[in-house]
């Protein structure tokens, strides 16, 4: 198998040959880097979502929508399924790296994380790739500048002219549709953080609701947070047992049953004053081979309504 960051950018290079399709603009920086915009100065797109869903899991999983109803209301919902939880979920899919510059900022996921590996997941996993390109897609609300791909070609030591930065405004239909892609994702991370070897888990299967674009950043976060946090729901196929299993899903005390707004906004934005167990998914089968299969958790179509304005 090729590593996650070639797999990605040959991904990258169909975007970009599709980019009129895609609704996507592609701009070149002094240094040859090329950003992608997904949904920052454009509106953003379901396919867009969808695709950019793919590069942010190196092409390890298949990604589509689907309807349902939340509350009586049709809407779109986002699945994703791979085999490869740990490296499509964790060593790529995940956010974990912090964008500054004295003019930006931006939180980095995607499988360019691999090649600086300083995250405790990689460590666990034992992954860590050296390449020539390097795929970083970038939630912002400002699209990426030449310092900020002279610090990812920095930091990952790759040539400018291998860097590809995909962005992507939470506030965006694109920004609703990856967000609604991370179910699964927040499933294994959740098992991981609770001391279950990620290697252990065989297949991922998440979906969760498309939440209506929000006006701003912050309203956004919260909504797309509350779309996998009540109205999600993953399949889990692992090896071996897991001890604490009732603790998978998205449930933290009284900060959970309510809009994630009026919780984000009692702490300032500061997530590090809130439990991490809120960020899970809502409910969860957990199958094991040859073992005993574990549903846990509740997805709440009240809370959603009220946080989707339903």
């Amino acid at each position: 198998m090729n590593t996650l960051n070639r797999m990605a950018t040959e991904l990258v290079d169909e975007a970009i040959d599709f980019a009129d399709e895609l609704t996507i603009d592609v701009h070149a920086l002094e240094g040859d880097a090329a950003v992608l915009d997904f949904g920052v100065e454009v509106p953003g797109a379901v396919e867009a979502g969808l695709v950019l869903a793919e590069l942010q899991t190196a092409g390890l999983a298949t990604v589509q929508t689907g309807m349902a109803q939340v509350d009586g209301a049709p809407l779109t919902h986002v699945e994703l399924a791979t085999d490869h939880p740990a490296l499509a979920l964790l060593c790529s899919q995940k956010g974990g790296w912090e964008l500054a510059t004295d003019d930006f900022e931006g939180l980095g996921s995607g499988p360019a994380r691999a090649l600086v590996a300083e995250e405790d997941i990689f460590g666990r996993i034992g992954y860590r790739e050296d390449e020539q390109f390097a795929v970083l897609a970038v939630e912002t609300d400002q699209l990426p500048d030449q310092a900020v791909a002279a610090q990812v070609a920095e930091r990952t030591g790759v040539p400018e002219t291998g860097v590809f930065l995909p962005a992507f405004a939470t506030a965006s239909v694109t920004g609703s549709v990856v967000s609604a892609a991370r179910a699964a994702e927040l499933a294994v991370f959740r098992l991981a953080e609770l001391g279950y070897d990620p290697a252990e888990v065989l297949s991922a299967n998440g979906r969760a609701p498309v939440a209506p674009v929000a006006g701003d950043e912050a309203a956004a976060m919260a909504r797309t947070t509350d779309a996998v946090a009540y109205g999600s729901e993953v399949h889990l196929t692992v090896d071996e047992p897991v001890e604490d299993v009732e603790a998978v899903p998205s449930v933290a005390g009284a900060e959970y049953g309510r809009p994630l707004e009026g919780v984000f906004e009692e702490v300032d934005w500061d997530f590090t004053d809130l439990p991490v167990e809120l960020f899970g998914p809502a409910k969860v089968t957990v199958d094991v081979v040859g073992g005993d299969t574990h549903v846990v958790g509740e997805t709440r179509e009240d809370v959603l309504a009220e946080s989707f304005g339903l």
